[in-house]
């Protein structure tokens, strides 16, 4: 059995999954939240696959929650290690042949997965001027990381690596040469891992060459994206140099005209940081209805209030303005997925998004869309001229793998 370990740590945060790659499932997944504050909050799940020869994998799921101050990634790493030691699955037995770490930014330094070294910790951390709220602590966990598991490969994959193939009419601003390039000003995009993994299960799920197909991925959680992906490359995505540009998102306000910074400070006289909280903390659907969760957006909307239903409308409107937008620089699509929470869960999102592609061929099958059901699976027409999917993402997996490829 090949086993990856999974590491995701944020700036107070510690988020971890042992994956057995045989069946690329998780045997054990863990959540260490508030690093360095006074109560940190752990929680330990381990994941139980049924017996062997079942056509589908039975999780039977076993969670532990405690409760303990964790001072640093360091002793997060450590409570890691007793939380599999207690409740298992034991790495003795289950023992990582890779660490894979999630890392938000790579910059145009970093466009596949890379083996970690000194040299490499170095330059994900310069990037953190890049993805301040991201990057350092992607580097706490690799450092931590490196020093508990050291006779092991880690590997670093970077949410922007797969958009490292957008031309360059697609990821450059409009701004002042020198400039852009003194201060790396230019589009990166993220979700990178989920885009990647979402179009190439659409393309196994319907049989066809990845390399043939043309596809839209709608990334839709609290973070959101969406990707235009030709013959299985990145080509726009809408995220920019961070993850604030693009959709609307659940306390992001993506698109924004440049001058309402500068309108900010002047008129509001907010400093920086307080636009930046401002725009990626109290912006978006919490913003506009008091609200992130999309089902009580969608509540909201059922029972006639006017400030969801505003918000649900502008969140649609940038929906279909992308798509619309993607379709023309792809010449055309085969095929759209939906992927992350709101993607795979909502499908009133989805069949209002698509509501106006009608002229171009594309029909929601109304039944299959409200459909509840787990796994992949097509919501469109049997008569629709492209195959509209709904996707699970499982980052996880598909960083696992990419750890995996350079062991």
């Amino acid at each position: 059995m090949s086993v990856v370990l999974v590491i995701n740590s944020g700036s107070s945060s510690l988020k971890y999954s042992l994956m057995d790659m045989e069946r690329e499932v998780p045997l054990g997944e863990g959540l260490i939240e508030r690093i360095g504050q006074d109560s940190g909050e752990i929680s330990h799940t381990v994941r139980r696959v049924g017996v062997e020869g079942e056509p589908a994998p039975t999780m039977l799921d076993s969670t532990h929650r405690t409760q303990r101050q964790v001072a640093d990634h360091d002793q997060a790493m450590a409570v890691m290690l007793e939380q599999f030691a207690e409740h298992g699955p034991q790495l003795t037995e289950h023992p990582p042949v890779a660490v894979g770490h999630r890392v938000v930014h790579g910059g145009a330094r970093f466009f596949a997965p890379t083996l970690i070294d000194d040299l490499v910790e170095i330059n994900i951390e310069d990037l953190s001027v890049l993805a301040p709220l991201h990057n350092p602590g992607a580097v706490a966990g690799i450092r931590a990381g490196r020093r508990m598991f050291a006779d092991v490969p880690h590997v670093a994959i970077f949410d922007t690596a797969f958009h490292q193939t957008l031309p360059p009419a697609a990821y450059t601003y409009a701004i002042e040469r020198t400039v852009a390039e003194r201060h790396r000003i230019r589009r990166y995009g993220f979700h990178g891992t989920s885009h990647k993994y979402v179009s190439e299960q659409a393309a196994a799920f319907l049989g066809r060459p990845l390399d043939e197909l043309k596809q839209i991925v709608f990334h839709l959680g609290n973070g959101a994206s969406i990707t235009a992906v030709d013959g299985g490359r990145s080509v726009e995505t809408s995220m920019g140099m961070t993850p604030l540009e693009g959709l609307v998102m659940g306390t992001r306000s993506g698109d924004l005209d440049p001058a309402v910074v500068l309108h900010l400070g002047r008129a509001a006289q907010l400093d920086n940081a307080e636009i930046d909280t401002l725009l990626n903390k109290q912006s978006g659907m919490l913003g506009l209805a008091g609200r992130v969760d999309m089902r009580d957006i969608l509540a909201g909307v059922d029972a006639g209030e006017e400030a969801a239903t505003l918000a649900f409308d502008v969140y649609i409107h940038r929906l279909r303005a992308y798509a619309g937008a993607y379709i023309a620089q792809l010449g055309g699509v085969d095929v759209i997925s939906f992927t992350a929470g709101v993607g795979e869960n909502a499908a009133k999102v989805r069949a209002a998004s698509m509501a106006t592609l009608g002229f171009l061929g594309i029909e929601i099958d109304p039944a299959r869309n409200e459909a509840r059901a787990s796994g992949i699976r097509r919501i469109s027409a049997d008569s629709s001229t492209v195959d509209v999917l709904v996707v699970p993402t499982d980052e996880e997996v598909e960083i696992a793998r990419q750890a995996l490829s350079l062991t």
